[in-house]
């Protein structure tokens, strides 16, 4: 009979439920899932259960649902589970000794991307932010750092130009979750080895802010049409256009120049906006108060003028 493990599960978005899904459907017990507690969300402000919670409700798991993992309520009930492996995908929090400490064999945490490279908060936004061609996942032995644990095994992913954060983000939960579950196979059967990292070659990615959405026309075309690809479907790249936001979903990069900012060309697909080198053309974009449209349908519904600024 091949050996088991008995898992506490930590995470609360959407790129967290394959994972679960495939730690529910191995030969591992999950013993707990912890997730953020119900917040407002939408109209109305009802609150809103996290991506686990409904998931783990959906495969009937013990479920807990908590402001924190870190002390209190949710490290008593991580404790009282006493888990072999605790695993971590896309829950959030740097968690301290006092729960790194609780699994017997240890905490696992689930990374998208080729650690050391992309430490922090938003790998797979900064993958295209960068426009790297490649990334990956990396299951790692948590430490009290950022991401700095040792490595235990590593997928590398293909960055293909129709990837926007969405659909990258989407793959690399999907690859992950095989490769958490080898993780645990490999960990309960004592071959593995943790690698330590390479701190020297360590890049970083924090949390996007509000100013990093915003389009700056001086900077290349296709850093642009990077920025929007790192930042769909969600929250979007802005601009502004006659004085009311634009959210700027995808675009490509065209030969065309001109003052950066101003429309340079309308062409069937979409406007054209000089920018500091090459011309941007919006593909997918959501006027202020509207739902996302093509480029083609932004030209027919508001007539956007060469000579017409954005930003």
């Amino acid at each position: 009979m091949q050996a088991s493990a008995r898992v506490a599960f930590l995470g609360n978005d959407a790129w967290s439920v394959p994972s679960l899904e495939a730690l529910a459907g191995s030969r591992h017990e999950i013993a707990l899932v912890v997730t953020a507690a119900p917040k407002p969300a939408g109209r109305g402000s009802r609150p809103r259960p996290t991506a686990v919670a409904t998931g783990a409700r959906d495969l009937d798991l013990p479920l807990a649902e908590v402001e924190t993992a870190r002390s209190g309520t949710g490290l008593e009930r991580v404790a009282s589970a006493t888990p072999d492996v605790l695993v971590v995908v896309a829950y959030g929090e740097i968690l301290p000794a006092a729960v790194l400490n609780v699994p017997a064999i240890a905490p696992v945490n689930l990374h998208f991307s080729l650690l050391p490279e992309l430490r922090g908060a938003s790998p797979v936004q900064h993958a295209l932010l960068l426009g790297l061609e490649r990334t990956g996942v990396t299951t790692m032995v948590m430490d009290e750092g950022l991401d700095t644990g040792p490595i235990l095994l590593q997928r590398e992913e293909r960055i293909v130009p129709s990837d926007d954060a969405g659909t990258l983000g989407a793959r690399l939960a999907v690859a992950g979750a095989g490769v958490l579950v080898e993780t645990i196979d490999a960990l309960v059967t004592n071959s593995i080895t943790p690698t330590p990292q390479d701190d020297s070659k360590a890049t970083y990615a924090p949390k996007l802010r509000a100013d990093d959405r915003v389009l700056v026309w001086t900077e290349a075309a296709t850093d642009l049409v990077d920025r929007c690809r790192a930042l769909s479907p969600e929250p979007a790249a802005t601009t502004t256009f006659r004085d009311r936001t634009l959210k700027v979903f995808r675009g490509d990069a065209v030969h065309e120049s001109g003052e950066p900012g101003a429309i340079v060309a309308v062409t069937p697909e979409g406007p054209v906006v000089a920018t500091g080198t090459g011309g941007f053309r919006l593909l997918d974009v959501a006027p202020e108060g509207r739902k996302r449209i093509r480029g083609s349908d932004f030209v027919n519904g508001f007539r956007p003028r060469v000579g017409e600024r954005l930003g």
